[in-house]
């Protein structure tokens, strides 16, 4: 795994996976390599009162019955569409259920204006073509196919933004869950590739993309719908972000603490933001970022990796100011107004009051907005 960018789920968590379908003797779905009860204490991490051995490491934060209804929905012949804002961890939560059941959460096909039928079902090598014709040796299965023949789980990203054409491919396997190949002779077996039970998608869909490539309501009824909303719980996201930052510097094996200060004033700052957000009366008077605990996140990293490499390995209220307008600034000079009027708006009142790392916060917002300015 060390020679790995990014392990996915499955490489990543091998071992925890291993040992829980060695003690896993609940009954199980189809193909499922896990049982329901085993896929949600993998994904939400394990409780005293599930009397295991060992414990099981959390690894999505959110909402229980999020996952529970994603997994029911899973075990029937539905698909799933998890729906929100960028950054609420609907991808991360695709990703580990896929590990789970099929232990292969690689099947992912792209939705993007240049997603075809072809990425959903199947194209072909053309020098096989030319060599030796069209048979099921020379087609390219897409991932969907892929999952379909082997009674697994396929995921969309981003399914609003793939066209309707696309869209309306997908109705077919939801419904039929089969694909037909037309190019081969109709009495040849290989024409028609049969989904294996244990089948089934997970899309996602960005809540923010409405009216980019809405989806039709045959569509719509062929998923069911979960909505991940936007983690306002503190706790639950100062949880989330340490436990990315951790894997963040395990990583790059790093060993600078991020103090418990530092990360209150992190959370505080961007609950202030959501909170102007929210208030403001126009598009013009937000920031164009959306407030994710995502980018929370990448706000923390950027300035823990600016520290180690070329500050004094240490975090800093400075260096974390700096990161956030940064990371934020992302029109110029809209946002660049809108954070400079909330360091003279909130935070500077806050730093005379309360003291401790907002007035070093506060100079080095002031700092990183008249460099950019």
């Amino acid at each position: 795994m060390s020679d790995l960018l990014r392990a996915p789920a499955e490489i990543k968590y091998a071992e925890e996976l291993d040992w829980l379908e060695s003690v896993d003797d609940g009954p199980k779905p189809f193909s499922w390599r896990l049982s329901p009860k085993m896929v949600r204490l993998f994904v939400l991490g394990s409780e005293r009162s599930d009397g295991l051995d060992r414990e099981i490491s959390q690894k999505w934060f959110g909402d229980r019955s999020f996952v529970e209804r994603s997994i029911v929905t899973l075990a029937s012949d539905r698909g799933l569409l998890l729906i929100g804002d960028p950054g609420t961890g609907k991808s991360w939560l695709a990703e580990l259920l896929s590990a789970a059941i099929s232990r292969n959460s690689t099947l992912v096909v792209q939705g993007t204006a240049g997603t075809t039928e072809d990425h959903i079902k199947y194209s072909w090598n053309v020098s096989m073509v030319i060599a030796k014709g069209q048979s099921r040796e020379s087609m390219i299965p897409s991932p969907i196919m892929t999952a379909m023949e082997a009674g697994s789980i396929g995921r969309f990203e981003e399914l609003t933004r793939s066209t309707s054409d696309v869209q309306d491919a997908l109705i077919s396997i939801l419904s039929e869950k089969y694909i037909s190949v037309p190019e081969l002779e109709s009495g040849d077996s290989d024409n028609i590739v049969f989904a294996k039970p244990g089948f089934s998608i997970i899309a996602t869909a960005n809540s923010r993309d409405r009216g980019v490539n809405d989806l039709s309501s045959a569509l719509k009824r062929r998923f069911n719908f979960v909505r991940i909303p936007v983690m306002t719980n503190k706790k639950s996201e100062a949880e989330i972000v340490r436990f990315r930052t951790e894997e963040l510097l395990r990583r790059h094996s790093i060993e600078l603490e991020v103090p418990p200060t530092l990360l209150d004033v992190l959370l505080q700052s961007f609950a202030d933001l959501r909170a102007s957000a929210a208030a403001a009366g126009s598009d013009d008077e937000k920031l164009e970022s959306a407030l994710s605990t995502a980018e929370q996140i990448g706000v923390l990293e950027d300035a823990v990796l600016h520290s180690n490499f070329f500050g004094e390995r240490t975090l800093t209220a400075r260096s974390l100011a700096s990161s956030l307008v940064g990371s934020l600034a992302r029109r110029e000079p809209e946002d660049l107004a809108i954070l400079n009027k909330y360091l003279h708006g909130v935070v500077e009142p806050r730093s005379k009051e309360q003291g401790g790392s907002w007035p070093e916060f506060l100079e080095g917002g002031r700092d990183a907005i008249a460099t950019l300015s």
